[in-house]
């Protein structure tokens, strides 16, 4: 309760009021409210009466509520909000600083270096990173690109990208499927984005791509055999094709896919 007691007590000041004049507007006893901005109570007030000293103190409806509900919450949880509202604080501060001096002045200032010592000390704030623009690497009608390598891709300017949520990984790349070999759970002209930071398990759906003329090619995965002799079947989901296997030396590179993105099909039924 140290916390909201402590806005009360701080409000109450502000504004010139005395223990006694803050109880009469609440309806309730001096010695009670004393006991709230102390902390000297172990169950919090009720919600009716935090509306009415929130009300008396001019706090936007709510906020003293929502601070019980804080404060009432498992320390570990009420730990990673705090945290939180700091690292917000000083992103806040750095984007000010910089829109303020620019980035040059910011820096000969010193002022730049001692947020950023703040954002890697110790125990730096956890940022979340933004959601990467995919770049779409191929066109339906042009198949799957042939010169597609670990180097050339994913390449950072592309005809078309996509916004992913959720995902953070800079060399993420997306294609559009196909033909229907990987029917019906994903169609022609679906974009499928694929993810190298993904682990590729048995039973996986992952661009394939094949050293014998830089193939490539959408299939799901399953590895066979043993160390001495793996291979991989890449397996279409219709079953009016054909699996194929490979030796693990042909292939050159799995990538999962992490998310598939199609247009709702809004033909009547």
């Amino acid at each position: 309760m140290s916390d909201l007691g402590h806005r009360i007590r701080s409000r109450r000041q502000e504004l010139g009021l005395t223990l006694q004049q803050l109880a009469d507007m609440a309806l309730c006893g001096k010695s009670y409210l004393s006991e709230i901005e102390n902390n000297r109570r172990a169950a919090a007030p009720s919600e009716t009466l935090l509306r009415r000293i929130e009300q008396a103190l001019g706090f936007e409806r709510g906020f003293l509520i929502e601070r019980r509900h804080f404060q009432d919450a498992p320390p570990e949880f009420r730990k990673r909000i705090q945290g939180l509202e700091q690292d917000q604080k000083l992103a806040r501060q750095l984007a000010e600083l910089i829109k303020r001096d620019g980035l040059d002045g910011a820096h000969s200032s010193g002022e730049l270096r001692k947020l950023v010592e703040r954002f890697a000390g110790d125990d730096p704030p956890q940022l979340m990173p933004l959601p990467v623009q995919v770049p779409i690497i191929n066109k339906v009608a042009a198949g799957y690109p042939t010169e597609f390598t670990d180097l050339g891709y994913p390449a950072r300017i592309a005809d078309e990208y996509i916004s992913t949520p959720d995902l953070y990984d800079p060399q993420a790349f997306a294609a559009r499927v196909v033909g229907d070999s990987m029917a019906p759970d994903y169609r022609a002209g679906d974009v499928v984005v694929f993810s190298p930071e993904r682990d590729t398990p048995d039973g996986a759906d992952c661009f394939v791509r094949l050293d014998r003329d830089n193939e490539t090619t959408f299939k799901r995965v399953y590895f066979e055999g043993d160390d001495g002799d793996e291979r991989i079947r890449l397996q279409p989901i219709n079953p009016a094709y054909p699996p194929r296997t490979v030796s693990r030396e042909e292939v050159a590179g799995l990538y999962a896919a992490a998310y598939v993105v199609r247009a709702v099909d809004s033909a009547p039924r």
